[in-house]
């Protein structure tokens, strides 16, 4: 894995986010936090969760390990989730562009949020940030769809065309 393909992985992983929060943005209220079968509760959760997901595992490539998650409580509103998100992405743009290809291959040693050490080579945790978030992302457009506002092709292949 090169640093330059983490890089277009992550494009990726912001242009669909983006799809799905646009969409979202066009959703009634009520239906934004409806309890739902998905994994997460709510739509709200869902996107909560993943942008959790996103955050943690950036902390844990750091070097730090956060205790506890992001909770739905503390993202009152989208736009709010909105705003933190924007932050994030740009806190994970920055630590992207500092890495080489030679940094993809260390090993991350971290916590869990129970304290469990772990490892794990950066490369892998990476792709699994984009490979965990398509996965969510995916449920926020089924309900999305389900609700009347799909947020449209969110094919990895499809980006490339557009780029």
């Amino acid at each position: 894995m090169q640093a330059n393909d983490i890089i277009t992985l992550y494009e990726y992983n912001y242009w669909a986010n983006e799809r799905v929060l646009a969409a979202t943005t066009r959703l009634p209220d009520e239906l934004y936090n409806i309890p739902t079968q998905m994994s997460h509760g709510s739509l709200h959760g869902t996107l909560v969760h993943t942008l959790t997901a996103e955050w943690i595992w950036l902390k844990r490539c750091q070097g730090e390990s956060p205790a506890s998650l992001f909770r739905t409580e503390e993202f009152p509103s989208l736009e709010y989730l909105r705003q933190r998100w924007q932050g994030e992405e740009q806190a994970m743009r920055t630590f992207l562009a500092g890495l080489s290809d030679q940094d993809l291959e260390q090993v991350i040693h971290y916590n869990t949020t129970d304290g469990v050490p772990m490892e794990q080579v950066l490369w892998q945790i990476l792709v699994h940030v984009v490979n965990h978030g398509t996965q969510h992302r995916s449920e926020a457009a089924i309900l999305l769809t389900d609700y009347g506002f799909s947020p449209g092709d969110l094919d990895f292949i499809t980006f490339l065309r557009q780029q």
